[in-house]
């Protein structure tokens, strides 16, 4: 199958078109003018492949598609839109789903991209988070699209965290059910008891959205042990269940307060400087 760079011919078009129109355009406008060109270029017609880039793609099978897209990731050659358009204009989840078992990030990521969430691709992301397979960026991703459908796929969460696997990623997903269960409270408390660091267990609590888990974070919160982050999420954990604390609490020691007092400093100054 022909693997054409389609992006370097416009690369060479767009610099010689540049070249012989460079006073036309101020600097800005040419980051409006250069998408619009290639979108154009999509319908020029290419002699020697006979064709525009659209039509190139749009003659090709599904199948076709997706392997010319892994040939492109494999030999690090530039993904046109063109392709990628064509590939997400058929809506065939099914061929881009033996990607989503690649061990390479970038083939993953655009699958990922191009299938978005389409159901029939939820066994692939789980499977994904339960082999902790690529790096965390494509997790959370992962994640931030299942939590999305959560009640859809409580029953698959749940059994991977059963089975011990990606623990955080299930209860993150678990969190946003609607449908509130007691099995589903019992987890998000007891992880929330057994953490050293209650800070992201309480935000699970407060996305759960179980006012039982109230006085539980009130509780937690008056610990003086407790430090200046963990402190500031129980606080926001308590506000979203529609309680309060304004309690005063010194944490002129803490690493975490002072670093962020600094941080706050410095900005400050660099707003002055500004002015």
């Amino acid at each position: 199958m022909k693997l054409i760079d389609f992006d370097g011919l416009f690369d060479e078009k767009l610099a010689q078109y540049m070249s012989e129109n460079k006073e036309k355009h101020t600097e800005k406008q040419w980051e409006d003018v250069i998408p619009k060109l290639y979108k154009k270029f999509g319908d020029t017609h290419i002699a020697k492949i006979g064709c525009t880039p659209k039509e190139y793609y749009a003659r090709m099978s599904d199948q076709a598609l997706v392997e010319i897209l892994s040939q492109h990731l494999q030999q690090d050659v530039p993904v046109p839109e063109f392709l990628c358009a064509e590939i997400e204009s058929r809506g065939e989840v099914e061929t881009l789903l033996p990607l989503l078992e690649s061990n390479e990030t970038q083939t993953v990521a655009y699958a990922v991209n191009l299938i978005g969430d389409d159901a029939r691709a939820f066994d692939g992301y789980f499977s994904i988070l339960a082999e902790n397979r690529l790096d965390e960026d494509i997790r959370s991703d992962l994640a931030d699209i299942l939590r999305l459908h959560a009640d859809e796929v409580k029953e698959k969460a749940l059994q991977i965290y059963y089975e011990g696997k990606a623990k955080t990623y299930m209860l993150e997903i678990l969190s946003r059910v609607c449908e509130k269960t007691d099995e589903v409270y019992a987890l998000l408390l007891k992880e929330f008891y057994a953490a050293e660091d209650s800070s992201l267990y309480a935000g699970y609590l407060a996305a759960y959205g179980d006012e039982r888990a109230l006085p539980i974070l009130l509780r937690r919160i008056e610990d003086r042990s407790i430090g200046f982050v963990e402190f500031q999420e129980l606080k926001y954990a308590v506000e979203a269940l529609g309680g309060e604390y304004n309690e005063p609490r010194d944490f002129s020691n803490d690493k975490d307060y002072l670093a962020i007092e600094v941080a706050s400093a410095k900005s400050t100054e660099a707003d002055g400087l500004k002015s």
